[in-house]
């Protein structure tokens, strides 16, 4: 069962597990806040106003801790009522000019500058030479340092809100014990492979060059793949102290990561309350030749009366 409680800070925790109609819960594995919308009964018993804390769970396990955003109404006494996870707080505006820190590090630099709860924050260890953000979302640059760290190590960070406390895993942590498809929770499935978005055969990295005045380029394609697909091309730029090993470096991973077709799986499924953005999980599908783990993008887990389910977009990786 669905429990919703309400607490509007002032002393007063009011149990609106038997008013709600409905709720969502969503979460996304990269630059947004998790969300939970309801639809709840006005019985004139409670009030709300913006900023309230809302936890939800279900059959006690712990899924949402966030506030209040927005609440909407109509002629009818019901209240349809928004609220995100700590997360909404990083759409904030600031700047950083930093050297040498760790994208976990910058993490914490941030939710402590903003007075975020953090819990779990895994070290990701690769030192990002300078960040220097003007007037940048927060989130947007907590995300950037992540990429950084993906581009240069290969490895994958999941950052999110754990039940009202900021976290920071590696993705290889977060594998469930889950098998999803053919015979087990599955409801409806589509497929998709695309090469339209964050698909490159060519990698081309420039570095500014003080010695000579001109610009040191590094090139790495895959001639096959662009015979077949036409040129896809990535150009970035890289720093001036990167020497020409961690260039290409750089150019291997990016070419690993992205010389290859997108995979897009969407799942309906019977909800399981282990599963959220960012985790990892197995999925079997005889028709398609799916049986392998699959990384979920956006999870939605829609609660009606006694029904709930989910909706899992996942990503090959």
């Amino acid at each position: 069962m669905l429990e919703v409680l309400l607490d509007n800070k002032d002393g007063n925790v009011w149990d609106l597990s038997e008013l709600v109609y409905d709720a969502t819960w969503k979460t996304s594995r990269i630059g947004k806040p998790g969300s939970f919308d309801f639809s709840v009964l006005n019985d004139g018993n409670f009030r709300m106003n913006h900023g309230d804390i809302v936890r939800a769970k279900w059959d006690g396990r712990p899924l949402f801790y966030g506030y209040v955003f927005t609440i909407g109404s109509g002629q009818d006494e019901q209240i349809a009522v928004k609220c995100y996870d700590q997360i909404r707080y990083l759409m904030a505006s600031d700047t950083y000019v930093l050297k040498n820190i760790t994208a976990a590090a910058l993490l914490k630099r941030i939710a402590n500058d903003f007075g975020l709860k953090s819990g779990m924050i895994v070290d990701t260890k690769y030192i990002i030479p300078t960040v220097h953000e003007d007037g940048q979302k927060l989130m947007d640059i907590i995300c950037k340092a992540l990429d950084q760290t993906v581009i240069n190590t290969g490895n994958i960070y999941n950052f999110y809100d754990e039940f009202g406390a900021l976290a920071l895993r590696d993705a290889r942590d977060m594998m469930l014990d889950l098998m999803i498809g053919d015979d087990s929770l599955m409801i409806d499935h589509s497929f998709e492979r695309s090469i339209d978005q964050d698909t490159y055969n060519r990698i081309k990295l420039v570095r500014d060059n003080k010695e000579t005045g001109g610009r040191d380029v590094h090139i790495a394609q895959d001639s096959e793949n662009i015979a077949k697909w036409g040129r896809l091309q990535l150009y970035q730029k890289v720093g001036e102290n990167q020497n020409d090993a961690q260039i290409r470096n750089l150019l291997d991973t990016l070419a690993r990561l992205k010389n290859r077709p997108t995979k897009k799986l969407r799942i309906e499924a019977l909800g399981e309350t282990s599963v959220r953005a960012g985790c990892y999980v197995h999925m079997q599908i005889a028709h398609l030749a799916i049986h392998s783990p699959y990384l979920i993008d956006e999870c939605s887990h829609n609660f009606s009366g006694e029904e709930y389910t989910m909706t899992l977009d996942l990503k090959v990786i």
